[in-house]
């Protein structure tokens, strides 16, 4: 069976997940929504396994220096440019397929859960490719501009799961700005 692989990302109404490099609400922080992000990524289901974090080049260099490598995660970032790990990742691959062979055959042991935290083509090739597929969306319910979207989620791909263990079903608010947490499960094709 093949492992299940999730992804993790925050949406404006367009789909928008990213300005600049940065997210589109930034300088707000929306601390809550920040740590629904770090307990999930964070938190193997297995005793004494940790998951893995995958995450593109500009991703990575998005998060604060102070922040990396994402405690508690094993961080793979991804580049066809570099040819080490920035400081601080943990590896490197050079594409998708490439850091799924890494987790499932020098990490097997270690790894428990297996998240795509970015950016919008690596969310995109997770959401096209073969097998069971989570995707824990924050819809965030106003708008801001935005240059980096997440693909649709496609209903003849995707369901929308009416409730999901660990994941608040109600409407949350924080600095004026209300968003909902939702999960989509591949549909098997």
């Amino acid at each position: 069976m093949s492992r299940v692989l999730n992804a993790i990302v925050a949406v404006c109404p367009d789909l928008g997940i990213g300005r600049n490099g940065d997210l589109p609400w930034h300088p707000v922080r929306l601390n809550n929504e920040f740590k629904h992000f770090r307990r999930m990524t964070s938190t193997p289901s297995v005793e004494g396994k940790q998951n893995v974090v995958i995450m593109g080049r500009k991703t990575w260099f998005s998060i604060p220096e102070k922040n990396r490598p994402l405690n508690n995660r094993i961080n793979i970032v991804l580049s066809r440019e570099l040819k080490t790990p920035p400081a601080g990742a943990h590896h490197l691959a050079q594409d998708f397929n490439s850091a799924l062979r890494l987790v499932d055959m020098k990490l097997a042991e270690q790894v428990d859960q297996v998240w795509v935290i970015g950016g919008s083509s690596l969310y995109k090739e997770l959401m096209e490719s073969q097998g069971i597929r989570r995707l824990f969306v924050t819809q965030i319910l106003k708008q801001f501009e935005c240059d980096t979207f997440l693909p649709k989620i496609s209903p003849d791909k995707y369901r929308l799961l009416p409730e999901f263990p660990g994941v608040p079903q109600e409407l949350q608010e924080e600095n004026g700005i209300q968003y909902r947490f939702e999960v989509y499960e591949s549909i098997e094709q």
